[in-house]
């Protein structure tokens, strides 16, 4: 007895001494000293640092707006969509899927509209981002995804644009036509990948919406303890030898799911006990015989940070995964870091070995006004993110560092970055 309440005493020991060296390599990292400066907020002429872009919309309609300029300026054909994605904005479970054709040959955004209007801001966006049109799709400038009614499609092709529409109401039915509407416009190819998403836990699927931006892969759908006909169909066309990526926990999609897909290819869980922890097992994940994933585990990438309660802003800023920093979503449920998005930005931190233009650079967007996403959470982010000494010593430091070759007499040195 005594052996044993020894044993529990040293476990308890070790336990808090760990938890302190845990706490105490925390702050050396940078990410809190506690210290936190409450005029921070206060008159600022920006909602940008240096490492954090921020969309500063809560408005779905306005946040595929402004999502829509930053990464396609428009002004030439180099940096002009080919076909613009309108979505019904609310359906948040056809909208999802349908970002797979914000990828080539259409190369374009979602925006939002109503079942019968489209909002001026969305018009105007469309008309100044005068999409060249699919070659490998008739030319087609406007793809209406949902169940729009004919009113849309009849003011668009007043103002001159050349329209096709994939209708429907049904998530799982339209997550399969909008796989193989994008099929058909790549030459009758199915890619082999498929991304599985619960269509009842949004929270968990989510990050599937950047990962089928940038890759041709689909996004189709299951409950938790059944798989939907459609889904089957679209599987059956990779003649059942798809590469199977069913993304969230079993308490979201159950083991018994899980088997009945194997029968259709090779299945493999990607999963976290939390969305948070789910997005960023996605994040890090990477199948090295499919070249499947981000596999984003070492400094130097883009990231998009995205609340949960947001579903339709959340999935219209997937194109910041399609072009530019190519920036898989991280999702915050509440309005503050949890200690696993600490740790795994902790993790990505670049560091330099002589000076800080060595590189590499991270970048993230914060998607959200400040009532979301707190400036508060931004400046960590922006300083989790920022690149420092691997010696741990500061920016200033770096400039002074002795040379291995000592300059002449009377000569200064060379570094550019004494004063940094």
């Amino acid at each position: 007895m005594r052996k044993v309440s020894l044993l529990i005493g040293i476990v308890s020991i070790s336990l808090i001494t760990a938890a302190c060296s845990n706490a105490m390599d925390h702050e050396q990292m940078g990410h809190s000293n506690g210290n936190q400066n409450p005029k921070a907020t206060e008159n600022r002429l920006t909602f940008q640092t240096k490492n954090v872009t921020r969309v500063n919309q809560d408005d779905p309609i306005l946040t595929a707006v402004e999502t829509s300029q930053m990464v396609w300026p428009a002004t030439d054909d180099g940096n002009r969509p080919n076909t613009v994605l309108l979505g019904l904005v609310g359906d948040w479970k056809v909208n999802m899927p349908a970002v797979k054709m914000v990828h080539h040959p259409n190369n374009g955004p979602l925006l939002y509209a109503q079942k019968d209007s489209i909002p001026t801001p969305t018009l105007q966006e469309i008309k100044r981002l005068s999409p060249k049109g699919s070659a490998q799709n008739q030319g087609i400038q406007v793809i209406l995804v949902g169940d729009f009614s004919e009113k849309v499609r009849t003011t668009l092709e007043k103002e001159g644009f050349k329209v096709d529409q994939i209708k429907g109401k049904d998530p799982a039915v339209m997550a399969k036509e909008v796989d193989s509407y994008y099929a058909k416009a790549s030459g009758n190819q199915y890619p082999s990948g498929v991304v599985i998403g619960s269509i009842d836990s949004p929270d968990y699927t989510l990050p599937a919406a950047n990962w089928i931006a940038h890759m041709p892969e689909a996004l189709l759908y299951v409950t938790k303890d059944a798989i939907p006909e459609a889904t089957k169909q679209a599987l059956q066309t990779r003649g059942n030898k798809a590469n199977i990526y069913v993304l969230g926990p079993e308490n979201v999609i159950s083991p018994e799911v899980e088997k009945q897909l194997a029968t259709y290819g090779k299945v493999t869980r990607i999963s976290g006990k939390t969305p948070e922890e789910n997005a960023i097992t996605f994040a890090k994940f990477k199948d090295q015989a499919t070249g499947f994933g981000w596999g984003v585990t070492k400094p130097g990438h883009g990231l998009t940070f995205v609340r949960t309660n947001q579903l339709d802003s959340a999935i219209s800023s997937a194109p910041f995964a399609h072009l530019g920093k190519h920036a898989p979503m991280l999702v915050l449920s509440g309005s503050d870091l949890t200690p696993a998005m600490h740790e795994y930005l902790g993790s990505l931190q670049p560091k330099f070995q002589k000076e800080p233009t060595e590189g590499p650079y991270n970048h993230a967007f914060v998607i959200g006004t400040e009532k979301s996403i707190p400036f508060t959470v931004q400046g960590m982010i922006d300083q989790m993110l920022e690149i420092v000494s691997a010696t741990g010593e500061d920016h200033g430091s770096h400039g002074n560092t002795k040379s291995e070759s000592t300059p002449p007499e009377n000569q200064a040195p060379t570094s550019p970055h004494s004063g940094h």
